[in-house]
């Protein structure tokens, strides 16, 4: 049979494809309920236990599942059997100095925003060590889909101030050609997905490309195995397209790792008013995911999991994995958030004061001899130049071309789309003085 073209840049041969699904599922038998037996063998659940006793199950009966760790907030090691270190020096190091970055750039652009330079903005602080724990964790060739305080993964992956900046500012150099609002980057040299302001939307996208990961695998047994990572938090745990998603990933075995970010709220709405059930962690295992909750603020807690999760994500033809880190959201969830209007300051300060994933990894570096103040204080005013030099430059950039507002929906102009063009520059040119396109690259003449 012919191949047909499918999304996700490969083709997929129809016959080859479904023949290795249809050998895939003859690994299940029958199922039939055998007299006299002592458990339930039905479609919906196969093995549960009879009983005379009639007992509704109450959350209160089971344990709440664990937090994994690593080190506790004073940078010690919780288990002094082993080893964390599964990095030479030289890679904590980099981890550091991107989690660094993240933070110095937040205050910047947070205060750039104030000052009217950007329109939007959102912060990452206290949870940088799970975007770039989990990221150092990925191959490059691993694909992404983030949310928007994944500023960490961005960073860990290759993506450089001038790239941030020239999102931020929506210039030329923006290689979303400005069509986005700020902090909402992507970048297809990097296996990144351009993030969506419409939330939770990126979790069935990341269950449907993980599952086109594994028909690749299946017809090309030979190109390295790749697995998705799809991030949010625990407030878009709440919309169907999470549910639809897990169960989706779980069905037909998706190599992908779900990773939830749980800050304790969503926008205002803090987790108790969210749902009852022990985090997000357990519908995982409704789900039938294997499931793991860690310590976010411990960067190598995180890395391990993801290491880990990678592996099994990749074992048997494909599965789901969920990974919940927990962290404390220190920031207002944007600029256009005041969080002190639904949460103590003092509650704020206590957090930013007591643990953070940036001072216990610096604790943990510096017992070892890698780090000091003075290293800490050149490092900081390293990369805030860095940052300023990016932001003067990228403000001073001009926009996309005025043509790139109708490029790339489809792979030509269309005759509409060309008149729309020629429309626009007739009303430029016939009134100059109330559109002025200066700022423009190559200003109306894009149009031509």
């Amino acid at each position: 049979m012919k191949a047909t073209r499918r999304p996700h840049g490969f083709r997929f041969n129809v016959s080859t494809g479904y023949a290795a699904c249809r050998a895939a599922s003859k690994r299940w038998s029958s199922i039939s309920q055998r007299p006299g037996s002592d458990h339930v063998h039905f479609p919906g659940a196969v093995n549960s236990k009879f009983t005379s006793e009639m007992i509704f199950q109450r959350p209160s009966t089971h344990p709440t599942i664990p937090t994994y760790r690593v080190m506790d907030s004073d940078g010690n090691v919780v288990d002094n059997t082993r080893d964390p270190q599964s990095a030479p020096d030289s890679e904590i190091l980099n981890w550091y100095r991107n989690m660094l970055t993240v933070s110095v750039m937040d205050r910047i652009m947070y205060d750039a925003q104030r000052q009217g330079r950007i329109s939007f903005y959102m912060v990452s602080a206290g949870e940088e060590g799970i975007a770039v724990g989990s990221a150092s964790a990925l191959t490059s060739d691993d694909v992404v889909f983030a949310q928007y305080r994944e500023t960490g993964v961005f960073a860990q992956r290759g993506f450089t101030l001038k790239d941030f900046m020239s999102q931020l500012f929506a210039n030329k150099n923006d290689a979303g050609r400005g069509r986005n609002m700020p902090v909402h980057y992507g970048s297809a040299k990097l296996n990144i997905h351009t993030i969506s302001s419409t939330l939770a939307t990126q979790i069935p996208q990341a269950s449907g490309a993980a599952y086109a990961l594994k028909m690749q695998a299946l017809q090309n047994p030979n190109i390295p195995q790749r697995v998705v990572a799809c991030y949010f938090g625990e407030g878009a745990a709440s919309e169907g397209d999470f549910h639809a998603a897990l169960n989706i990933a779980a069905t037909r075995g998706c190599p992908v790792i779900f990773i939830c970010r749980n800050n304790g709220f969503a926008i205002s709405t803090p987790t108790l008013e969210q749902y009852r059930g022990d985090g997000i962690a357990s519908r995982g295992i409704g789900y039938g995911i294997d499931t793991i909750r860690v310590d976010g603020n411990d960067i190598f807690a995180v890395r391990e999991a993801t290491l880990a999760a990678r592996n099994m994500a990749l074992q048997d033809g494909g599965r789901p994995i969920l990974i919940e880190a927990m962290s404390y959201r220190v920031s207002h969830h944007s600029t256009s958030d005041d969080s002190f209007a639904y949460r103590a300051r003092v509650e704020v300060e206590e957090w930013k004061r007591r643990d953070n994933p940036i001072s216990r990894l610096r604790k943990w570096m510096e017992k070892k001899g890698l780090w000091n103040e003075q290293m800490e204080s050149e490092a900081r005013t390293e990369i805030r130049k860095q940052v300023l030099q990016e932001l003067s430059a990228a403000q001073k950039e001009k926009k996309p071309p005025l043509r790139a507002l109708f490029e790339d929906v489809y792979e030509e102009i269309t005759p509409e789309a060309a008149a729309q063009m020629k429309e626009l520059k007739r009303m430029i040119d016939t009134y100059p003085d109330e559109y002025d396109v200066s700022g423009f690259e190559g200003g109306v003449k894009s149009l031509e």
